[in-house]
């Protein structure tokens, strides 16, 4: 896929924030987000959302057309609490819980494969694009969404602590897991993004690469912020 055509929008700054499943990149990005009193994009959670949509309104998973319709006219919005925790509207009303059942899960891996769907969600993400600022998280925010972003991220962590911080919140909601098949399948799900034909996952050639490994919250926002702020106050 490739961007658009340039439109009034694209002298918005946008900061990027990519990476694999697990690497933080959805906190970070609120984080920054809030910090600047700008937009927020959660890519990822599109799919979810188109998901949803379609099981409230009757359309069915192999309608492609119907699907696609669905995707372009999305009347979606993210943001956060007061404590950093997401926030997701869909038509105005509080979906954050509704989009993280496993249900809706299977549905959005079954809708990210159709093409169409991808492309009316290509342009939906790009018209996230408005004033003062727009930070989008995802996969392939920087490389084909907003390849010319000023600031790019690539943020990463080990699988094994990727898969540790997943084990924590599992257990901390109650729930039974198992630290070394989280990651093996953190690899697997590593494996696959980085080799699918459609927008793989990698960083872009100038993303800034952070490896949040041994870093904290804190420390990871605060980076990216003193670059955000070094290069727009610049401008």
């Amino acid at each position: 896929m490739t961007s658009k055509s340039p439109s009034p929008g694209d002298d918005v700054p946008v900061i990027t924030i990519d990476g694999p499943v697990g690497s933080g990149k959805g906190t970070i990005a609120r984080r920054v987000a809030e910090a600047l009193g700008w937009h927020l994009l959660d890519s990822g959670a599109l799919y979810r959302l188109v998901a949803l949509a379609a099981s409230g309104r009757g359309i069915a998973l192999d309608d492609v057309d119907g699907l696609a319709e669905l995707a372009a006219s999305l009347d979606a919005r993210f943001g956060s609490d007061d404590a950093g925790n997401e926030l997701i509207w869909l038509d105005g009303e509080d979906v954050t819980a509704a989009i993280r059942t496993e249900e809706c899960g299977a549905g959005a891996s079954t809708v990210a494969v159709l093409q169409p769907v991808r492309d009316a969600l290509f342009q939906l993400q790009r018209d996230f694009r408005r004033p003062p600022g727009l930070v989008a998280d995802g996969r392939d925010m920087g490389t084909v969404v907003f390849p010319d972003a000023p600031l790019k991220i690539f943020l990463t962590a080990s699988p094994e602590e990727r898969a540790n911080r997943r084990y924590k919140q599992l257990k901390g909601k109650g729930m039974s897991a198992n630290l070394p098949r989280l990651i093996e399948e953190i690899r697997e799900r590593d494996e696959r993004d980085s080799n699918r034909t459609t927008a793989p996952l990698r960083p872009a050639e100038d993303a800034i690469l952070i490896d949040s490994s041994a870093l904290s919250i804190d420390e990871v926002t605060g980076e990216i912020l003193k670059a955000a702020r070094g290069l727009f106050n610049d401008e």
